[in-house]
Order: C-alpha cells, then structure tokens, then sequence
C-alpha cells in the first residue's frame, strides 16, 4: 500500500494505546475524549478541565503524550475526524455485544472491530521501525519468537512463514525454554516478542534477557509504553481494541498478523531469489500430499 493510498491516522487508536500509561488525571481527559469526541472538539481547555474535574495543565499534558503541540491541535485533530465519520468512535468500531444482539450484529460487530484493527495498525504503524526490523531479522545469525496464549499462535506462524524462505527461527511459549534459548543469543541476533498487552511475564522476561545478551529486542504490542515496548530496541505498534468477552481477541491477533506479514515480505524481498527458489522447492516437496480435485 503505497502512503498515498493508506487509511487516515486514527487518533482513537492512539489514545486508547496510551491510555494504560497515562497519569489518573490525563486519563480522565482521555475517557472524555473517547466519550464525547465532538463535544470535546467544541469546547475550550477550561470547559473541558471543569467537565473533567482536573486542571489545564493536565489537559496539556494530555495533548503533549498524544504528541500533539497542545490543545488548538487536538480540538484540530477531533474535528477533521469527526468530519470522515457521522458515527461516534464507540459505534464506528462496534465495541459492545449486549445479550440481546442477534447473531447477524455480532458478525457485523467483529466485522467492524477486526477492520478497524486492521486500518488503524497500517494508518499508525512506525514504518521506519518496520524497515529497520527487516533489515536485522534478514541478516540474523538466530532469530527467537516469544509469545504465549493467543499470541503463541501469531508466532509459530511467522515461524512457518520464515521456513518456507530459508530463514530458521524459534517460537517459544514456555518461558523456560524462552529462557534458555534467549541466554544464548548475542550480538548478530534478533529476539521478537509478541504481547498485545505488553504486560505478560513470559514473553517480557526473555526478551529483556536476549537484549541482555546483546541481541536486537523487538516489541510487537498494542501499548507503545508498556514494559515490553520499553524493553525493547524496535517497536511495532498495533491498534486493536478490546470488545465484549474478546480481550486480546481474533482483532487482536489480526492486527499482529499483518504487521508480522509485512516483516515477513519485506525479509523475502531482501533476497527475492534465495526465497523464490526455497519456496518452489518446499512446495514441491509436499506436492504429493494432495489430492488432486476431480
């Protein structure tokens, strides 16, 4: 997808990715934000304050975490939002099954959460960091894959995906062989892990240990200033939110796959022949496993 043709930043993905970080007071902004998007966008940074109940500056704050100059910016941002979409950011991405929904609107409620993961990831991924990540995994002595539950399965994917090119890589899920294989990584290697959380132990403590070590760390995580991100040289942001009985769900793990599709091209494209050929010979090699259709 070329610049021109990727979807509009969504400063909704970007609040509730740094929302877990934010102050108690910043993050008061923030649930009115999400709340009332257009009714924040006409109002001045004291009206807000008071509805609040927190002070300017926190407002301030507020607008400097999103990377903004300051409020003028964000009723700025609010406003050219509003204006692509006649629907609310809480209908937009379907957020809530009721217990009264029929099946048919739960499809549509993951149809539009599971798009809207997807748009707002490519809109808000750091394609910089994206490069650079292809550029140590295509040239890695070893690559390490941590991840647990859903996630676990994102990884071994990759993995596979890596194989069919000639690249070998580990996908670990326990954390005692995560951390073991991690103790062994050093300078020239590439440990990736995979959290929607950021938070989970078993995929922070090994990728804190290969960086240890002297390998590339790199992030893949919803939360860009979770403790995974922080632990990490490079970070891969997805932009998922969570909707009823789905934490860290098939939205989720979407989000995670494309990012991790586009890691796995741009490697590919790094040496187009190396990975044509060792595609055709492992495709060939199970081709007898078919059977053909008659």
């Amino acid at each position: 997808m070329s610049v021109a043709e990727s979807p509009p930043s969504s400063l909704e993905a970007r609040i509730r990715g740094l929302l877990p970080a934010l102050s108690p007071a910043q993050a008061l902004v923030a649930e009115e934000v999400l709340r009332d998007p257009a009714g924040v966008a006409s109002s001045t940074i004291g009206e807000l304050a008071a509805r609040c109940g927190t002070s300017l500056p926190s407002v301030t704050r507020f607008c400097l975490a999103l990377g903004l100059a300051g409020y003028a910016e964000l009723r700025l941002a609010l406003a050219a939002e509003n204006g692509r979409s006649s629907t609310s950011w809480e209908r937009g991405t379907g957020a809530e099954v009721s217990p009264d929904d029929s099946l048919d609107e739960v499809l549509r409620t993951l149809l539009r959460a599971d798009t809207r993961a997807l748009e707002d990831t490519v809109a808000e991924l750091d394609v910089q960091a994206l490069g650079q990540t292809v550029h140590e995994v295509a040239q890695a002595r070893r690559i390490d894959l941590y991840a647990v539950g859903g996630s676990a399965s994102v990884a071994e994917d990759l993995r596979l995906r890596l194989h069919r090119i000639g690249r070998g890589a580990n996908s670990w899920s326990d954390v005692h062989t995560a951390l073991t294989s991690a103790a062994l990584l050093g300078p020239g290697d590439v440990a990736l892990g995979i959290s929607h959380s950021g938070e989970t132990n078993e995929v922070l403590e090994p990728l804190r240990r290969a960086r240890q070590q002297g390998a590339t760390a790199v992030a893949v995580t919803n939360y860009p200033r979770s403790p995974l991100a922080q632990a990490a040289d490079l970070v891969l942001v997805t932009a998922a939110r969570d909707i009823t009985f789905r934490t860290g769900g098939l939205a989720g793990r979407h989000a995670q796959m494309i990012v991790l599709d586009a890691l796995y091209l741009g490697v590919a494209q790094r040496d187009y022949e190396r990975a044509a050929k060792s595609f055709d010979l492992t495709a060939e090699a199970v081709s007898t496993h078919r059977t053909p259709h008659r």
